[in-house]
């Protein structure tokens, strides 16, 4: 079996992480570095020396970002590959998805990196009695601490804004559970575009969503428009531990 249709049983596990969610600072880095003239990006974080050398001349330091709850649609088993629509219909949204050491800023090699969101029509799969896996799926980070995945813009449902709930493992066990959120203003567009526009008047807002206010704007996708498909980067910390 290839490794893009292998299964993550046995190989990473929820092993008691979970009661961490208590703690809603424990661990986590946000999607960016500071230094004295702001925030910095991935790549200005290499560019200003992270790494031990960075942090140790305070070019570099790590923002703490909060846990968010795991939600109820979370599924065990979901599969290794890089590509998880499925057919879903939707806006192609391209997931760059790195995971650094808190400790340190450096990259975290073969950590698994889990997401999983709702369709267009806020649907999940492998809950409800749907038996699917469509929107759900496992990659492993490479030496630049590195995920990526092809999927769809989510979709949204009542109650909670628009959101990719992720999990990372690092030797079997979760070292960070949380959810990533999206700009109003480029879901607003996204939404005018089929399938989304067929269920108009969203609810609620970022704003509005009580998760999202506990953290969410720390942990707000880096959105780019690549022709009609989006790419969305976030860099996570996380205490290897």
């Amino acid at each position: 079996m290839s490794d893009e249709t292998s299964r993550t049983r046995g190989a990473v596990t929820r092993g008691g992480a979970l009661a961490k969610l208590g703690s809603l600072a424990a661990g986590v880095v946000g999607a960016t570095a500071v230094s004295a003239r702001g925030l910095l990006d991935a790549g200005d974080a290499e560019a200003a020396g992270s790494g031990p050398a960075g942090v140790a001349a305070g070019l570099v330091t790590c923002v703490l970002a909060p846990e968010q709850t795991e939600g109820p649609y979370y599924v065990d088993d979901a599969a290794v590959r890089r590509n998880v629509t499925e057919g879903r219909p939707g806006v192609t949204l391209n997931l760059r998805l790195t995971v650094v050491d808190a400790s340190t800023c450096k990259p975290v090699r073969n950590a698994a990196v889990e997401i999983w969101h709702c369709d267009a029509a806020g649907a999940y799969s492998g809950v409800q009695g749907d038996a699917g896996m469509f929107l759900r799926g496992v990659q492993r980070t490479d030496a630049k601490g590195l995920g990526i995945f092809r999927t769809i813009y989510p979709g949204w449902y009542p109650g909670r804004t628009v959101h990719i709930h992720t999990m990372v493992h690092i030797g079997g066990n979760v070292v960070y559970t949380g959810q990533l959120y999206f700009p109003d203003v480029v879901t607003d567009a996204v939404y005018r575009r089929s399938p989304y526009n067929r269920r108009p008047n969203r609810d609620p807002r970022n704003a509005g969503d009580s998760i999202y206010r506990n953290g969410g704007k720390r942990s707000t996708l880096k959105l780019q428009r690549r022709g009609s498909a989006y790419l969305g980067s976030i860099t996570m910390g996380v205490q290897r531990s």
